[in-house]
């Protein structure tokens, strides 16, 4: 099923439980799927126009009587359009909102530079009180929405719109505190987040082909970071991979370096964007183009081993 059906059947039975939910888009409800929200809550689903930077102020305000706000657009409209009300009309008023944030890097594909945001996470993880979880499948985004509806603070959940391949299966469960480990091993730590976490499981495949046992890890929430699991793994390691659907600064790279600096100073090489603006392209063209294929994964593993 595709992520944005899956959202709006989710935030539909949310709605359903919860009269105090409002739902806002920014003219992108046919591109999101959740324009059948607004035929079953019409006073609580609506359309704000493309005045994202308004939306999110709107979502402030709600909060703060008391509502539970959730604002939607394309990943580049929802982070960097409206860093600043994130900042001080969110965050910083200690407001409760959850942004669901589309189409994010690659996932854009023909939208293009200009919608495809690869900074998004960067811009937000310097922002204090903000929880950043970049969504693997649709089985993770049903656990997700279901899981944080009452989580206290500013939310921003980043998805893929269209279909994805499947990581997890009906039985997962997902802790927002808690890396997921895909794959236990001793060789080498890949660690991936949101939609490269199956392009992982693909490079851990051809590995184990290959008598090379990697652990492979998944990071949905990329802040607050699951230092425990990181560290266990490094420990175990010595040697990471880390690839994500956003720039290598900022990002899960940046993240998890971080806490290998501090706690387990480790090898680690970062697969990703390499500080580059996006393009019009499908996903398999710009993961080739920008080095994040399974096969990518593969040979910076070997040549770490070496």
């Amino acid at each position: 099923m595709e992520m944005r059906k899956v959202l709006c059947n989710v935030m539909e039975d949310l709605m359903n439980k919860n009269d105090n939910i409002i739902f806002m888009d920014a003219d992108l409800a046919e591109a999101n799927g959740t324009m059948p929200l607004r035929k079953v809550f019409p006073e609580r689903a609506f359309d704000v126009g493309i005045s994202e930077a308004n939306m999110a102020s709107m979502a402030a305000g709600m909060s703060a009587y008391g509502m539970n706000p959730y604002i939607c657009t394309f990943t580049a409209f929802s982070s960097r359009r409206i860093c600043d009300q994130i900042a001080i009309s969110m965050a910083y008023a200690k407001q409760n909102v959850k942004i669901i944030a589309t189409d994010a890097g690659i996932a854009s594909e023909l939208n293009g530079g200009t919608h495809m945001s690869f900074e998004d996470i960067a811009v937000l993880r310097s922002i204090p009180g903000v929880t950043i979880i970049d969504v693997v499948d649709e089985f993770q985004l049903k656990e997700v929405l279901y899981k944080t509806v009452d989580y206290k603070g500013v939310v921003y959940i980043r998805i893929p719109r269209k279909d994805v391949p499947k990581v997890h299966d009906e039985e997962y469960e997902f802790n927002l505190f808690k890396a997921d480990v895909i794959k236990e091993g001793k060789d080498i730590t890949i660690f991936a987040t949101g939609l490269m976490t199956n392009t992982a499981v693909e490079a851990g495949k051809l590995l184990e082909n290959e008598g090379i046992d990697c652990e492979i890890i998944s990071v949905p929430t990329i802040k607050p970071i699951d230092k425990e699991t990181i560290v266990k793994s490094l420990n175990k390691t010595k040697k990471a991979v880390t690839i994500e659907n956003h720039n290598v600064i900022g990002g899960l790279y940046s993240a998890i370096a971080e806490v290998s600096c501090a706690e387990c100073p480790s090898h680690i090489i970062s697969l990703g964007v390499k500080d580059h603006f996006g393009e019009v392209g499908s996903i398999k063209f710009l993961s080739e183009k920008y080095g994040m294929t399974a096969n990518d994964i593969v040979d910076t593993c070997k040549s770490m081993l070496k």
